[in-house]
């Protein structure tokens, strides 16, 4: 989330407010890791963090270490992923503000900026509260592209979902069992979390 939300959220507002006439591509990249299928997403993350690309390269001039199947490579990985269930609740609450609040926060001498933080964050938060809950859940349950990305290192990148799947191969019931009990507690207060979220920006917009 603190690698997500700053930037998910400027990007939301931006293609809010945007006229640029090459928006619907970058709302189409933007949305793409929701149609593709993990395993592509997957191979095509794998691929760029290779240690002959530009990405790998100066990874390991940092680090010394490799980007791929590391925990720093499924973090990318889950980064852009995730971006469009950050991305796109912001945007929407982005668009229920209006050109018309913006314009009275300019009318009123405020920069940009002031009325970014003062008028537009404040009624856009449930919007952005709901992209950081909906992530959050679906970074917890993310498997294929986490397993094309880190495979499964002990201590490294072996997620929840992946500990499951392990225990099922290893016909360890009563282990899968407990995890997947987390996982669907967890869920289930992150899904009740987002409609209270999205009810109270409905009430926001309906509020006088």
């Amino acid at each position: 989330m603190a690698l997500l939300l700053p930037v998910a959220v400027p990007l939301g507002r931006w293609l809010a407010t945007t006229g640029w006439r090459w928006r619907p591509v970058i709302e189409a990249a933007v949305v793409l890791p929701l149609v593709l299928p993990p395993t592509v997403m997957g191979f095509y993350l794998l691929a760029a963090m290779g240690p002959e690309t530009l990405a790998g390269r100066a990874w390991a001039a940092l680090t010394g270490g490799s980007l791929a199947f590391s925990f720093a490579g499924i973090l990318l990985a889950s980064v852009l992923v995730n971006l469009p269930f950050a991305v796109q609740p912001a945007q929407r609450a982005f668009e229920g503000v209006g050109a018309a609040l913006r314009e009275a926060a300019a009318s009123c001498g405020m920069s940009p900026w002031q009325a970014f933080v003062r008028v537009e964050l404040p009624l856009a938060w449930p919007g952005i509260a709901t992209g950081a809950v909906l992530a959050f859940a679906h970074t917890l349950g993310e498997f294929g592209v986490v397993l094309m990305v880190g495979g499964a290192i002990p201590g490294e990148t072996r997620t929840l979902a992946l500990s499951i799947y392990d225990r099922v191969q290893a016909l360890d019931e009563e282990g899968a069992a407990a995890m997947s009990l987390v996982l669907l507690a967890v869920s289930l207060v992150t899904v009740t979390l987002t409609f209270l979220l999205a009810g109270r920006r409905g009430a926001i917009r309906l509020g006088p």
